[in-house]
């Protein structure tokens, strides 16, 4: 890979990483509010919708111009929300801005890569952004925890540049004026990705035309019998995803007496086990072998509603010690009840990341054979993010009814594992069509 290639990759790590900062940022501005408990979900409902309503559009917007321009736009898009928050505008619409940045990214930033790359790299370069995706969930997730934490508030909201009034009053504008500063980053680095020298179709002004090119696409793949299947099991993964990260917090709350900034923290124990399970379908599953991890999209949701069994276990000290850290007193102590969670929440991610990187390999694949590698892109996106839509809402609307986060889990575990029982079961159904179901042995061996 040559330095335009890693300048990409730089492009969308700092641009994902703040994205998942602001959340945890944005969270704790609604707990500040002393906003319904039911608004921190839709903080994705607001993310996402763009993602649904542009789905039409965004592809055509980032065929009509070089893919560097675009991300730039929309990392600037990206900063106006943050912008927004700043200066007091409800979390909710600024937050939804920010999505809309989003939305116009992502085509882009895969798109790149088909520009950029030989095709012999493409499997290895989707690898890297998926790779630093997880990456920036984690430490993005791990970073807003860190910067509203109360004793790190407090040590950024005392700290004073020599000679220099910045007034700044609070620990949210400077949480959010760092959080602006890595958006900035990203944009800077999207100045020096290189022209593909790529002709560019001229966006059609006719939004009709867009949309039933759109809708044609997506009965497409929902038709096609292997894409179909694996374009239920990402949908369902990517939405039961965000839910789960929602679930996180109020169960930590609930079940182990975190605040958010330590809750925040567990957040990105799942993103290491989803980075964990990845890692290990990329070794050991073929895309002929795909959809025989299906089975671990069950196991998966049972395991989410063994999280109501952790209150019940004995709060054991298995590590205690103090030391001296930059001479600051730092205490470590690791009982058997977090230590069982963190155990269980890892397994919980390294099974959905286990599960979800075949289906979407198996995914990407059907979709580039049956229409190509941006309309299905966009396809995927507008079923992956209609289901991140549907879901948090659904768990807000619980929230509001004030149903206990144990019964909340219950649920969603159920769901989870009913739903991919009855993909497993469709599959099942189209493989004994043999005169119509395309045959895994012809899709390549990896």
């Amino acid at each position: 890979m040559n330095l335009g290639f890693y300048i990409i990759m730089a492009a969308q790590f700092f641009s994902a990483l703040a994205d998942n900062a602001l959340l945890i940022v944005a969270i704790a501005l609604l707990r500040d509010m002393q906003a319904p408990d039911s608004y921190a979900p839709l903080l994705k409902t607001f993310f996402t919708v763009s993602y649904v309503v542009l789905a039409a559009f965004v592809g055509a917007f980032a065929d009509s111009m070089p893919k560097w321009r675009v991300m730039l736009i929309s990392n600037t898009i990206k900063i106006g929300g943050c912008l927004l928050m700043f200066f007091d505008v409800h979390p909710l619409i600024a937050y939804a801005v920010v999505g809309l940045g989003a939305a116009a990214y992502s085509p882009a930033k895969y798109g790149i890569l088909t520009e950029y790359l030989p095709h012999r790299l493409l499997v290895v370069a989707n690898g890297w952004i998926e790779g630093l995706t997880v990456g920036a969930i984690i430490l993005g997730t791990v970073l807003g925890g860190f910067l509203i934490h109360p004793g790190v508030a407090a040590a950024l909201l005392n700290f004073d540049l020599p000679l220099i009034e910045t007034g700044l009053n609070s620990s949210a504008e400077i949480n959010l004026l760092i959080i602006g500063c890595l958006y900035v980053v990203a944009a800077t680095f999207n100045f020096y990705i290189p022209d593909t020298g790529v002709d560019h179709v001229p966006l059609k002004k006719n939004p009709a035309y867009l949309i039933h090119e759109f809708s044609h696409c997506v009965k497409l793949l929902w038709r096609d019998k292997l894409g179909q299947i694996s374009l239920a099991v990402t949908t369902l993964f990517w939405g039961a995803g965000a839910t789960l990260q929602f679930i996180v917090i109020e169960w930590a709350a609930a079940a182990l007496d975190m605040d958010l900034a330590n809750a925040s923290m567990l957040q990105g124990v799942v993103a290491i086990g989803v980075a964990v399970g990845a890692i290990l379908a990329a070794r050991m599953i073929s895309m002929r072998k795909s959809v025989r991890v299906i089975p671990l999209g069950i196991y998966m949701g049972i395991g989410v509603t063994i999280m109501t069994l952790v209150p019940f276990i004995p709060e054991i000290t298995l590590i205690s010690a103090q030391f001296q850290l930059f001479g600051k007193e730092v205490n470590i102590l690791l009982d058997l009840q977090l230590g069982v969670s963190f155990v269980l929440l890892i397994i919980i991610g390294a099974l959905s990341g286990f599960f979800v990187v075949p289906m979407n390999a198996l995914l990407q694949h059907r979709g580039h054979v049956l229409m190509g590698a941006g309309h299905s892109i966009a396809v995927q996106n507008f079923n992956e993010n209609l289901s991140i839509l549907v879901m948090t809402t659904v768990y807000a609307m619980l929230i509001k009814a004030q149903l206990h986060i144990f019964w909340i889990i219950i649920l969603f575990g159920v769901f989870v594992a009913g739903i991919m029982v009855l993909i497993k079961r469709r599959h099942e159904a189209n493989q004994r069509e043999h005169d119509d179901v395309i045959h895994l042995d012809d899709l390549p061996g990896h």
